[in-house]
This record gives C-alpha cells, sequence and structure tokens, in this order.
C-alpha cells in the first residue's frame, strides 16, 4: 500500500472526478495522505499559501508520490514554493494534461520537477491547416476581428489604423503590413486536433438533425429553430467521422470523446540537461510504456518509495495505527504461532502436532514419534523376548521347583518356555510331570509363551488394528499365567484340607475339571476385554504431552483406562497370595506351592509398563516367572 498526496486546484475540476480518483485508488491499496486545494491568488499570499501546502506536506516524509491537478500557472507556484522550502527531490509527481510539458512549470524549475510522470493527450496534425494559416494575413482575413491583435502581438508592432486597445499601447513600432507568418516565426499549439475535432462534430451533428428534421430541404426549416439543446446533443452523440488528423472520433457511453493519452516523462538526460520524452502511451483502455527509459533522478532508474509503514517481516503480523488505513505497526507472533493467511492483523496458534517453521509463515508437521523396530529399545526388547522363547542355560545346582516322595537334592535345568515344553513332552508320561499337573503346567507355559510374544506386538507401530491386539493380549497373557497358577494352588488346597477331615477324594480334582476351572477364569478375562472393545473401541491416535511432541499412541494409554486390562489379573494374584499363604505348610514334597508363595509374595502385582521405556521391566518379570515357575523335569534322583 502506498500513501499519496493529491494536490488540486480550487476550480476548474469537477468534484466527481475526485471521487473516482479516490475510489480507483482505494481499490488498488492506495491511500491519501494529504488532501490540499491550490488557491488562485496573486502576490505574497499565494505564496505563503503554497508554502504552507509543501510544509504541510512534509509531515508525511514517506509519502513521496504526489498527484497534481492543476493549470501551468498554479504548479508552477508550487515548484517555487518546494525550492524555497528546500524540498526539492523531495517528492516525485504525477501530473495531470493542464500542466504536462508546459514551459510555464519546467523552466527555471528544472530539478523539483525531474522525475515526474504526466499525461498528454495524444493529437496529430490537422492536415492542411499549417499551411492555411501561413498564408493568412491582416487584409485577407478580415472576417476574424481578433486577427489585428493577434498579428500586433506577434510581430511586437502596432498595426495602421487599428483601434486602441489596452495591449498595443505599448508597441511603438508602426507595422509594415510586409510583415508574413512562417514556419520560423511560427509555433502551432499541439493539440489543434481537439479543436478541429470538437468544430467537425458539432457540423455532422447539425448535418444529421437538419436531415431528419428538414427532410434534406436547404437553410433552416421551422422545426430547427429555435430548438432545445437536448435535441441537438442526441445528435451529438451519435456522431462518428474521420477527423482532418485522420484519427476515427465518436464520443463513449458517458459522453466524452476517444481516451488517447501519451505518457510524458520529465528526465535529466545527462547533467544539467532535461527533457520531456514520450514513454508510453494510453489507447482505449490499453496501457503500453517502456519502463526502462523511466528515470525519476540522474543514475537512479528504481522509483521512491511511498509508504507510510514498511511491510512486516515474515512471522510478523500487523496493528493498523487508529485512523490509518495504510499505516501499521509490526508485532512478531508467538512462538508457537503463524500470522493467520486469511487476516494479515492476527496470529493463529499452530494446531496440535504441529509447529510453525523457520519463518512462522505456515505451520509444519512435528514428526511423528512411536517406537520403532529399528530401534535400540525395541531390538533390546524383542532379542531379550526371543532368548526367552528360545534359549536355554543349564545349572548344576539349580533349586528344587518340587520333588516327588523325597528331600534330596537331584540335577535341575534352568529351562526358559519352549526348552521348558520340550522337555514336558519328552517326558509327558513320566510320572514327575503327571504329578505335577501337565495340563495346567501347558497352560501356564503357554501364558507365559504369549507374554514373551506380546512384544513383537508392542514394537509395531500403532494402528485400531495393532491397538486392538495390544489391548486384547497385554491383560490376557497374564489373566493365562494367573488362572494356571490359581487353579494349581486351589487344587493343592483342598486336597491337603480334604485329607485333614477324610480319606474321601476331593470332587473336581481331575486334570479335566481343573482345565475346565482355568477356562472359566481365562473366559472372564475374554468377556472383560470383549465388553471394553465395544464400548470404547481400541485406536491409534496422537498424543501430545508437551508443544513439541507428537506421539503415536493407543487410545487406551493416554490415561489410566489401560488399567482395565489388568484389573482381572491382579484380582487372581491377590486370591493366589492367599492360597499360598494357605498351603505354606504342606510337606516338602509338594513345596511347587511353597515357590508360588515366594513369588506372588514379591511381585503381587506385575510391574507393568506404564509407557514404552518401560518395556524391558514387563519383560523381566516374565522372564522371571518363566524362571521360578518352571518345573523341575527329567533329572536323576539320587538316593
Amino acid at each position: 500500500m502506498c500513501p499519496r498526496v493529491y494536490l488540486s486546484p480550487e476550480i476548474s475540476i469537477p468534484p466527481t472526478a475526485f471521487e473516482e480518483l479516490e475510489e480507483l485508488l482505494g481499490k488498488n491499496n492506495i491511500c491519501i495522505a494529504i488532501k490540499e486545494k491550490l488557491v488562485k491568488d496573486s502576490g505574497v499570499a499565494e505564496e505563503t499559501a503554497y508554502d504552507n501546502i509543501v510544509l504541510k506536506l512534509l509531515t508525511k516524509p514517506r509519502a513521496r508520490g504526489c498527484i497534481i491537478f492543476g493549470s501551468d500557472q498554479e504548479v508552477a507556484g508550487v515548484m517555487r514554493a518546494v525550492r524555497r522550502c528546500n524540498a526539492t527531490g523531495s517528492f516525485s509527481w504525477i501530473g495531470s494534461d493542464g500542466w504536462s510539458a508546459r514551459g510555464l512549470v519546467s523552466n527555471g524549475n528544472e530539478p523539483e520537477v525531474e522525475g515526474t510522470l504526466s499525461v498528454q493527450p495524444q493529437a496529430n496534425p490537422v492536415k492542411g491547416f499549417e499551411e492555411y494559416f501561413l498564408n493568412l494575413t491582416v487584409e485577407n482575413n478580415r472576417r476574424n476581428p481578433w486577427f489585428v491583435e493577434f498579428w500586433e502581438d506577434h510581430f511586437q508592432c502596432r498595426y495602421p489604423n487599428a483601434s486602441v486597445t489596452p495591449y498595443n499601447q505599448k508597441y511603438k513600432r508602426p507595422c509594415t503590413t510586409k510583415e508574413r507568418l512562417t514556419k520560423q516565426n511560427t509555433v502551432f499549439e499541439d493539440q489543434l486536433q481537439f479543436v478541429s475535432d470538437a468544430v467537425m462534430a458539432f457540423g455532422y451533428a447539425f448535418r444529421d438533425m437538419h436531415r431528419d428534421l428538414c427532410d434534406g430541404k436547404p437553410g433552416l426549416c421551422e422545426t430547427m429553430k429555435p430548438n432545445k439543446g437536448t435535441e441537438l446533443l442526441k445528435y451529438l452523440r451519435k456522431v462518428n467521422f474521420e477527423g482532418l488528423s485522420g484519427d476515427e472520433f465518436e464520443f463513449d457511453q458517458n459522453g466524452d470523446g476517444p481516451a488517447r493519452y501519451n505518457i510524458i516523462h520529465f528526465k535529466q538526460i545527462e547533467p544539467g540537461r532535461y527533457k520531456w520524452v514520450r514513454v508510453g502511451e494510453y489507447v482505449n483502455g490499453e496501457l503500453k510504456w517502456n519502463k526502462s527509459e523511466i528515470q525519476f533522478k540522474l543514475g537512479h532508474p528504481q522509483p521512491p518509495e511511498s509508504v507510510c509503514s514498511l511491510s512486516c517481516e515474515v512471522g510478523q503480523a500487523k496493528k493498523y495505527v487508529e485512523g490509518e488505513k495504510c499505516c501499521w505497526h509490526c508485532f512478531n507472533c508467538t512462538q508457537y504461532q503463524i500470522r493467520d493467511p486469511r487476516d494479515e492483523t492476527q496470529c493463529m496458534p499452530c494446531r496440535q502436532g504441529t509447529v510453525p517453521d523457520d519463518t512462522h509463515s505456515a505451520c509444519r508437521d512435528i514428526p511423528e514419534e512411536f517406537l520403532r523396530p529399528e530401534s535400540g529399545w525395541a531390538i533390546g526388547a524383542m532379542a531379550f523376548s526371543a532368548t526367552g522363547i528360545l534359549k536355554r542355560k543349564l545349572e548344576n545346582k539349580a533349586p528344587h521347583f518340587f520333588d516327588v516322595g523325597t528331600n534330596e537334592n537331584c540335577f535341575s535345568v534352568k529351562q526358559i518356555t519352549l526348552f521348558v515344553c520340550g522337555v514336558f513332552l519328552k517326558h509327558n508320561d513320566t510320572p514327575v510331570v503327571r504329578a505335577s499337573g501337565r495340563e495346567l503346567s501347558y497352560v501356564l507355559l503357554s501364558g507365559i509363551l504369549l507374554c514373551y510374544l506380546v512384544t513383537f506386538a508392542l514394537v509395531l507401530r500403532p494402528t485400531d488394528v495393532v491397538c486392538g491386539i495390544q489391548r486384547f493380549t497385554a491383560g490376557f497373557c497374564f489373566t493365562v499365567v494367573y488362572a494356571a497358577l490359581l487353579t494349581k494352588t486351589n487344587r493343592i488346597s483342598r486336597i491337603f484340607n480334604a485329607s485333614k477331615h477324610s480319606a474321601k477324594r476331593p470332587s473336581f480334582i481331575s486334570p479335566r475339571s481343573q482345565l475346565i476351572i482355568c477356562f472359566g477364569l481365562v473366559f472372564v478375562q475374554i468377556l472383560i476385554n470383549g465388553v471394553w472393545m465395544i464400548i470404547d473401541p481400541a485406536k491409534a491416535m496422537h498424543h501430545y504431552p508437551t508443544r513439541e511432541d507428537n506421539l503415536l499412541v493407543c487410545n487406551s494409554y493416554i490415561d489410566a483406562s489401560y488399567m482395565i486390562a489388568f484389573a482381572y489379573p491382579i484380582m487372581l494374584i491377590v486370591v493366589c497370595t492367599v492360597y499360598a499363604v494357605l498351603t505354606r505348610k504342606i510337606p516338602e514334597a509338594f513345596n511347587e506351592s511353597k515357590h508360588i508363595g515366594e513369588y506372588v509374595y514379591t511381585f503381587e502385582f506385575p510391574n507393568l509398563f506404564l509407557t514404552i521405556s518401560q518395556l524391558f521391566e514387563f519383560l523381566w518379570n516374565f522372564s522371571f516367572v518363566s524362571i521360578r515357575k518352571a518345573k523341575k523335569i527329567g533329572g536323576q534322583r539320587k538316593k
């Protein structure tokens, strides 16, 4: 937006011209800083008025562009005031055709006028007029009563027998009547075409009016005298002819003549030498100009800036000065804001998951963060889980997990999951395996194996499906483990409690009954997970713990709702603890419950992961379960 100043005379320019100018400037985001009228006066009063106008213009030093409507006399007075106020070079002028290329303005005021851009009606020579006019004399042009005065003024003499006028009294030399007009002593007005076109327009209008009203009869008919001007105007608007200059002439819908203008420019061609030059034209709404020819100051082809406020930097918003459309102050948007692309006066915050770019002109997405399989944490966790699933470690002096019928130590193996399963399968029908509760042991080992396998689901990129798998298996694997332990300890407790009162075998201690009880306990967890999935489906979502974080997580990890999956396993742990206490004094041959008690005393509930970074603790507990609960199988008994 460029603020402008415009000056206009007190009279002669219609107000609608200014209104239209302001409207066009506003449409192009150009503001007017000062509006002043040029006074029509003389002497000291005129100079003082012009000096005051220039001083007022200087109060807006950033408003360099100045549009002037006026005559050459008025504009010349403004230029002299600019020189008196030492403001030469402070303004770039845009002139109207009333003073463009006029010597009265530029002569003697060249430094003040330098750089002016102006318009001048485009006119071509009237064919035959120069030859006709140069052949005129007082003797052959007596029909023009003012021609004698022109002759006296042109040749600076007093014509014989001419009337005395205020203008010829100063001429003492009489005219010889031999004087002649020549190309050397006569300068023709450049815009004679408009006079010719005006006369011919009326001529054609009268011709068309006479043809319609008088039916071609010579002279004025009664219907033409007298006649209203509106009738003539109707014919005048319709004229269309080729003028003496060779240009087509017609009025437009607004009653204006053809819009043909030259764009002229006052420039310093070389030091001390100035000239008006044509740099373009405007014809019938089309502007053509050569910008390379424009030079506002010698050696400075770039146009001067005419702004109230400089453009704000990227990432800054505007605060407009009250009452000023083109003046503002710039302020920085805050750390997490950008300038609103729809409102340059407002800053808008970036939405969650985005931050401003380096220029604060747009919001950029924060890269998603989640546990990637290739990360160090994930590789370590998967390696640990794979070890728990596949490998084994032999120890010569492993603790007794259980002995059947003996208190003697025997060789044991510290097995991990699959190895233990392999040993169980190999010795599936031995008394030791069957006495340990073979079926429940397989369920227990399956639960431990599932705990390790959950690790691989936890390192996948969260999606709705992955989140559903994680939600279901995280609590389900614990339920399988603790349901098997609870069923086992319950069976031992009921057997020894029944033996105190009766030799009758307790009910529901068969392998089939034990599996039904265990699966019934597991089904409760399945039911809980199913209802939870229906009420609150698992889905992946973005979580923003801080303004610069963008975590892709499952929705159940955002709050404490993930504990729903572990509420039931925790309850099973508590019940296991109760049975561990009740069976602590059973014979050593059945000391499996003793080791179960050791575990549940130490870990009443699993050290579940609260964040991804706690995954190793989660896996360590699973490993501890498998180590402490693996059965001592295949050892040689020493007697």
